[in-house]
């Protein structure tokens, strides 16, 4: 298989082009590869400063107040996305809706309390809680292969 890359300035946005003389299963799965590449970063906002934010940092993302909050290690930022919107870029990832206002990273969370009736109360590896509402334990334990 032979790549090629052009550099062209006056491109904005960049575009694959496969080229071959028949549909073949190596061809198949190269299209489905580009296809499902998604950005994966997102850029937080601080007082005067945009982040990029590494998804792999992010405990929680949550909606309050009409703003979305990105929870990571160092500090809370906020996004200039809808909540859906960062649920369907993370939708292929460790990251699970919990709530209506809420979408916690599985990979961050130290473990699920079940004592209580009707919901699960997350424990997150930074000392916060989050709580699973009702309409979403079956997703979570679907996350979880329960």
């Amino acid at each position: 298989m032979q790549v090629e890359i052009k550099i062209d300035s006056t491109v904005r946005e960049p575009k694959v082009i496969v080229l071959t003389d028949r549909m073949t299963d190596e061809v198949n799965e190269i299209v489905r590869k580009i296809s499902e590449t998604e950005p994966t970063m997102l850029a937080g906002f601080r007082e005067d400063t945009v982040t990029v934010l590494d998804p792999e940092e992010i405990y929680r993302i949550y909606a309050a107040n009409g703003k979305v909050f990105a929870v990571t290690g160092k500090a809370e930022y906020t996004l200039r996305m809808r909540l859906y919107e960062v649920e369907e870029r993370f939708r292929r990832s460790s990251f699970v809706r919990i709530s209506n206002s809420e979408i916690i990273n599985l990979k961050m969370v130290r473990s699920f309390d079940l004592s209580l009736a009707g919901t699960i109360r997350v424990a997150l590896k930074n000392g916060e809680a989050a709580y699973v509402s009702r309409r979403y334990v079956g997703k979570i334990k679907e996350a979880l292969g329960m």
